[in-house]
């Protein structure tokens, strides 16, 4: 037995459907995957005869042998006297059982109350009536237990003739019951009914209350009074309000003084109500919410004569005032000056805002996140081959960096205990808009603390030498007798991760870095074994082209190929067979008259391998094309409009701005053009962990190893607030916090509250000595009314609209709300966010307030998809969130409905949006009111 409302999850039912004759079969079949590899040839056979099958929805029953699977079938055979499951060797049983009961007795003179075990329904209520006291009667049973969704496991009890009864209390909602029966004899003769009862009775008060209320709000409480007796019942009904947190009595604080013609005896609580038999009438209050309480008990008491009913439940009081967090995110370039002015805050006039803090924030050397992200690639748990290279690169990395710079050790042993290592998801909670326990990223924040907390470990000289000999070594042993390498061991020949492990042995060959754990001659022979399998692959691709081209002269560059010839360019002293030589002259044909028609990634590998090719012309060409396609942002540096993320390997954002990098680097030698490449490699790091080991591993390679030396260590930042020099290692005014600087990157924050903020603290003056970038950010605090909050703008932006929504003849109809909406309890409103994006994010969440009468149409949580944007939404009381594992640049709308549930005066809150990643970048619509005139 359950609430009915149950069914809106998942509809629950039970089908028993037993077979007079035993049903035979058999099934048997054969997998050969791989006819050498043991490992993919398997055969399975199974042999069952039945009875029948059962089908059952919520729960599990493993009786006398029967399986009730959760939505499942199974064959079930007769062994033995009893009925037991045909499992499989990989199945096991399972042991949760429940029972079923029979339907509830009925007494002779109505329905069994269940509120109050073995009495009529309005048995305990009834009493004398009170007449037209305005105050509680004393003797109303005031029903206190309103769970939803309750599931019973009655325990059922059999008398001698063989009758069966059961007994259990359900909450007292009023409300709808589902019962669900099977019996079935020895012989398996059986019965399934399905029955439904109702909690109710003769006299009930339904309230309509809302789900909370908010300080400066004025809503109209109304409950419907139902009659199901056969008499007309004239009565009373009373609200009594109770400070819940005080339990003092706050009815005269909250309600207005009603229509004297709604009144009993002057009681401003009381309504009187006259309802027909078998029919409703409805009462009201209209509330006041006042500053200072914090949440409510209301009691609602109808009584007529010897009936009567009361419910009783809590509000939570929601402060009209909000903390509002602006932030202005700032960026300087080296040897560059600029001056940042937050303008809210030095314009500002309300005479309701009170500041809560200015928090200052300072990043003068980026490039050491990239060092901070090294662990990710020797911490990934997969035991692939693509990320057993990564672990040998990135301690390969570790090693090079360490021995080309010995100071950086001393900065890793700064950061050891420090926030430097925690994940910026954890960072800065109170400048965030809600705590990371609350999203659904806390496993990767916490994850990326680990690994951070590891980077000790990979700087370890002897620990590298040792991981990288392993990791190896791992490779050798997996490489198959053609040279290749499978994903997974076992696997098939992979030709993409084989020219993946070998295009980075060719970066680490470039960089003149030195093997080790392994001898060079085993080291080259690995090498010579994947480049000669990767030649054949590529003579194989051709010919399979050739034998079904219509004209040679076509385009049949594909991007498999492209990728072969940018591997083949690192390992030139590797003698290429005469077939493989006139092929790569075929391509390097296709590459000079086609490479406008690639991909970006493509477009840079083709101009790296005509280079190498000494084509230098048709290089030069493939750059200058690129740089007159390019962006360049003073924020964001060089970047590609086009260069966003999609389903093949050449389209992923990160490793096609390091290959870009990469061939301006070597081409042209442009350090200036190199350098704005890094800028927005590196402004992405600020909004996104790089959740790849190939992006990391060809970021970090890019970023460190390419263009100029970002990780100097006499990297500063001059920063004037307010015209004020901000002096590091000492107080930041008068007798503020210190300001400790993180070693590496420079990295420092610093607050003032309250009557330290002042309005010339808006500007903001930061000058950057040295190559490189810095950034930081300025937020502010404070408190203000929901509704007189303006919106704000960052590289996120946010509008909100409200309809009214009506379906007419010809369709859907929208009309924008204003002051003068006829807006009615019972109305459709339509939601309608736009969110703009002027780069890529990941872990954003953005949080729709609602106004007190507003009742939300969808309450399921769950994932959604919408123009390939994936996102988690997620409706609580107060509020809708979304969460944004990823958001792309660009622009969205989200729109939902809400139904008008109470009349009354409401502040409809505001939208926020904030990277939980990069808490700068954030913002949030206008408060607006809304105006509920009543009812239809």
């Amino acid at each position: 037995m359950y609430d009915a409302s149950l069914d809106a999850f998942r509809v629950h039912y039970w089908s028993f459907q037993p077979l007079i004759q035993p049903r035979y079969y058999s099934n048997s079949y054969c997998n050969a995957g791989q006819s050498f590899g043991l490992g993919y040839f398997k055969v399975y056979e199974g042999y069952n005869t039945g009875f029948g099958y059962v089908v059952q929805g919520y729960d599990s029953l493993d009786w006398f042998g029967l399986y009730f699977g959760n939505v499942r079938s199974r064959m079930l055979r007769k062994t033995a006297g009893a009925m037991t499951d045909a499992m499989g060797e990989d199945e096991m049983p399972l042991n949760e059982s429940v029972v079923v009961g029979a339907a509830a007795p009925m007494a002779k003179d109505g329905p069994i109350d269940y509120t109050t075990p073995g009495k009529n329904r309005d048995q305990a209520n009834r009493e004398e009536d009170n007449g037209d006291k305005a105050s509680a009667p004393r003797d109303v049973q005031i029903r206190k237990n309103l769970q939803e969704t309750a599931f019973f496991f009655p325990q059922l009890m059999t008398d001698k003739e063989g009758n069966v009864t059961f007994s259990f209390t359900t909450p007292e909602a009023l409300t709808k019951w589902k019962l669900q029966l099977l019996a079935h004899t020895k012989a398996l003769e059986s019965a399934v009914t399905n029955l439904e009862t109702v909690t109710q009775k003769e006299l009930m008060v339904t309230p309509n209350a809302p789900r909370f209320l908010r300080e400066g709000d004025e809503i109209v409480i109304s409950a419907k009074i139902a009659n199901l007796t056969e008499k007309l019942l004239t009565g009373q009904a009373i609200l009594e309000l109770t400070d819940a947190v005080t339990s003092e009595n706050a009815t005269s604080k909250l309600l207005t003084f009603p229509r004297s013609d709604d009144v009993t005896g002057g009681d401003i609580n009381a309504r009187l109500f006259k309802v027909d038999s078998m029919s409703n009438t409805q009462v009201s209050w209209t509330l006041k919410i006042p500053k200072g309480i914090q949440a409510v008990q209301y009691k609602v008491i109808a009584k007529a004569g010897d009936f009567s009913d009361g419910e009783q439940s809590f509000l939570p009081v929601m402060t009209n005032r909000m903390l509002v967090t602006e932030t202005m995110p700032m960026w300087v370039r080296g040897n560059q000056s600029k001056t940042f002015v937050m303008d809210k805050l030095k314009q500002h006039t309300s005479a309701t805002l009170s500041n809560h803090q200015l928090t200052l924030e300072i990043t003068s050397n980026p490039a050491w996140y990239a060092v901070q992200a090294l662990p990710y690639l020797m911490e990934y748990p997969y035991e692939c081959n693509e990320q057993t290279f990564a672990k040998y690169y990135a301690n390969t990395l570790a090693s090079h960096i360490v021995n080309g710079n010995p100071r950086i050790k001393e900065v890793f042993d700064q950061w050891a205990g420090t926030d430097a290592l925690r994940s910026n998801l954890e960072k800065n909670e109170e400048l965030k808009s809600l705590l990371i326990q609350e999203t659904p990223w806390l496993r990767d924040a916490q994850s990326e603390t680990e690994q951070k907390k590891r980077i000790a470990l990979l700087f370890d000289m002897n620990l590298m030498k040792n991981q990288q000999a392993m990791a190896l070594t791992k490779l050798s042993n997996s490489q198959m007798s053609t040279g290749a390498w499978p994903w997974f061991n076992g696997g098939r020949e992979n030709r993409f991760i084989t020219q993946h492990v070998i295009t980075g042995m060719g970066h680490l060959k470039k960089l003149g870095v030195q093997t080790s754990g392994i001898d060079t001659p085993t080291y080259n022979e690995m090498i010579q074994k994947a480049v000669r399998y990767l030649d054949s692959e590529f003579v194989s691709e051709y010919e399979q082209m050739k034998k079904y081209a219509k004209n040679l002269n076509d385009d049949h560059l594909s991007e498999s190929q492209i990728h072969y010839l940018y591997m083949r360019s690192f390992f030139k002293e590797i003698e290429a067979s005469k077939k493989v030589a006139d092929i790569t002259s075929y391509y390097k044909g296709q590459a000079q008259k086609y490479w406008m028609a690639r991909s970006l990634y493509t477009k840079g590998m083709l101009a790296l391998v005509l280079d190498r090719m000494a084509d230098d012309n048709t290089a030069h060409k493939i750059l200058h094309s690129l740089e007159e396609n390019s962006i360049s942002s003073e924020e964001l540096g060089m970047y590609w409009k086009e260069n966003t993320s999609s389903w093949f390997w050449y389209q992923a954002p990160i490793e096609t701005q390091a290959l870009l990098i990469e061939a301006f680097s070597e081409i042209k030698n442009d350090m200036a053009a190199v350098d704005n490449l890094k800028i927005w490699l590196l402004k992405n790091k600020q909004t996104n962990q790089w959740n790849t080991t190939k992006a990391t591993t060809d970021a970090v390679y890019a970023l460190l190893l390419q263009g100029s030396d970002w990780l100097s260590l006499s990297s500063e930042v001059t920063v004037l607030v307010g015209g004020e020099k901000m002096e590091f290692d000492r107080p930041a005014q008068g007798n503020g916090p210190n300001i400790n600087v993180e070693a590496g990157t420079g990295y420092y924050k610093t607050s003032w509250t309250g009557s330290e903020i002042v309005t010339q603290m808006a500007e903001v003056q930061i000058s950057k000595q040295g190559a490189g970038i810095a950034w930081g950010a300025l937020f502010w605090q404070y408190f203000e009314d929901l509704d007189k909050i303006t919106p704000a703008e960052t590289p996120l932006k946010l509008s909100k609209k409200l309809f009214l929504k009506k379906n007419k003849d010809t369709g859907e109809a929208l009309s924008e709300l204003t002051p003068n909406t006829d807006l009615q309890v019972g109305d459709l409103v339509r939601v309608r966010i736009e969110l703009r994006s002027d780069r890529e994010m990941e872990f954003v969440h953005m949080k729709d307030m609602r106004a007190a009468g507003f009742e939300p149409i969808n309450v399921f949580s769950a994932y959604k998809w919408q123009d390939g944007l994936g996102y988690y939404e997620s409706t609580k009381d107060a509020s809708t969130n979304f969460f944004f594992d990823y958001l792309p640049k660009g622009v969205f709308v989200f729109e939902y409905d809400l139904r008008v549930n109470n009349a009354g005066n409401f502040s409809n809150g505001i939208t926020t949006i904030q990277s939980m990643y990069a808490p700068e970048f954030s913002s949030h619509s206008e408060g607006v009111r809304v105006l509920v005139v009543g009812e239809k």
